[in-house]
């Protein structure tokens, strides 16, 4: 299998690098250490037509496949993971629902707006006793006839409270399970829709996470995403693009902290010699590599896999659980080899260690991961597969 980058391809790579050196480096230390979200950075991100590169052109999006999306990621992670996940989350978690399941009256009404970075998107599926089990949620979608009211709290949802446009699951029925999951696109201005508690995280701190809270929520009927009922498909159906997502996040994560130790070892001297001339230290450099190189491969391949039109769930689930390894373990180590710079928040290699974390936890854990893996090979069914 061919990975080589074809010449579309190398130009997205080539612009998001561009765009991550000239707009993203000067102020990543910055939003992470104020915590905010980086307003004027998401606009110039869709001024450029990087919030909405993978979207069908048809909805201003730049219509590029999954292994384009994918480097985006991975290239703008490489300087910081916070604006990464922004976007990943932007496109993969909100366009993607609506491109795959909604109306083309929703898709013309919210895509072009998500694309251009005039809107904000937020994926709102996880409760404080809901989180691997999406079937335990207490949030309640009930039809008023003409509406539909929807009642509940929201817990760790990146982009919340600054988002204008919202994939919300909710019960429609809840002696069905899983089967009773509804989704729908809930606008940050309806009445009875509030961001509670900002979340103070250790890593991806210019990424904003915050509760969201729905009360007495009356959404119009023509905001049903799917069919009543279908919201766990759509739910795994978007987390695969998710995981996809992350995966290239926790990739740029543990291919900057690589790149940047590197640099830095055939720059140090100890004992009157560069560092990267002694054995030990190389040595576990090149298994690092290893570590790495195989992340890129899995990582990519669930993007080709995609692209080519062949089943990707289990592929993406093996990326993500390999690049999220593979971006802590370098990401330590990393800090290791430099010393007591490392620990040092002059040197961005602080900042990775700390954002590398997140990309184990969340679009699933390590664990789901290993669920869906697991459920494929025996083919079973998962909370976190589709199978």
């Amino acid at each position: 299998m061919d990975f080589t980058l074809n010449k579309e391809q190398l130009a997205v790579k080539e612009k998001a690098a561009a765009f991550a050196e000239k707009y993203v480096r000067p102020v990543a230390a910055d939003n992470d250490a104020k915590g905010e979200f980086p307003h004027e950075l998401v606009k110039k991100l869709g001024e450029e037509g990087l919030l909405g590169l993978s979207v069908d052109k048809k909805y201003g999006g730049g219509g590029v496949d999954m292994v384009s999306a994918v480097t985006l990621v991975k290239e703008i992670a490489k300087v910081d993971a916070a604006t990464a996940i922004i976007i990943a989350s932007n496109a993969g978690l909100v366009s993607t629902p609506i491109m795959l399941f909604g109306t083309e009256e929703q898709k013309q009404k919210y895509i072009p707006d998500l694309a251009a970075g005039k809107k904000i998107g937020a994926f709102a599926l996880t409760e404080k006793g809901a989180g691997t089990d999406s079937s335990a949620q207490q949030t309640t979608i009930e039809d008023k006839g003409d509406y539909y009211l929807l009642n509940g709290e929201k817990k760790f949802i990146t982009n919340g409270g600054v988002a204008e446009t919202y994939i919300v699951f909710g019960m429609t029925d809840k002696s069905k399970g899983y089967g009773g999951i509804t989704a729908l696109i809930v606008e940050g201005s309806y009445e009875g829709v509030s961001a509670g508690k900002l979340e103070k995280k250790m890593g991806i701190r210019a990424s904003q996470t915050a509760e969201m809270h729905f009360d007495n929520v009356k959404v119009p009927k023509e905001n049903l995403l799917g069919k009543e009922g279908q919201g766990f498909e759509i739910a795994m159906a978007t987390l695969d693009i998710g995981r996809m997502g992350v995966g290239a996040q926790a990739l740029g994560i543990a291919e900057g902290a690589y790149e940047a130790t590197v640099k830095y070892m055939q720059e140090r001297e100890q004992f009157g010699i560069k560092i990267a001339q002694l054995d030990t230290l190389r040595f576990e450099m090149a298994a690092l590599k290893v570590k790495l190189e195989s992340a890129r491969m899995l990582v990519y391949r669930a993007a080709s896999y995609k692209d080519m039109g062949l089943p990707y769930s289990e592929a993406a689930a093996m990326g993500k659980l390999a690049a999220s390894e593979a971006a802590v373990d370098i990401t330590r180590k990393a800090v290791q080899f430099h010393g007591g710079y490392g620990y040092m928040q002059d040197y961005p290699i602080e900042r990775m260690y700390r954002d590398a974390k997140i990309t184990e936890i969340y679009e699933g854990t390590s664990e789901v991961q290993k669920m869906v893996i697991a459920a494929n090979t025996f083919n079973l069914r998962s909370s976190g597969s589709r199978k």
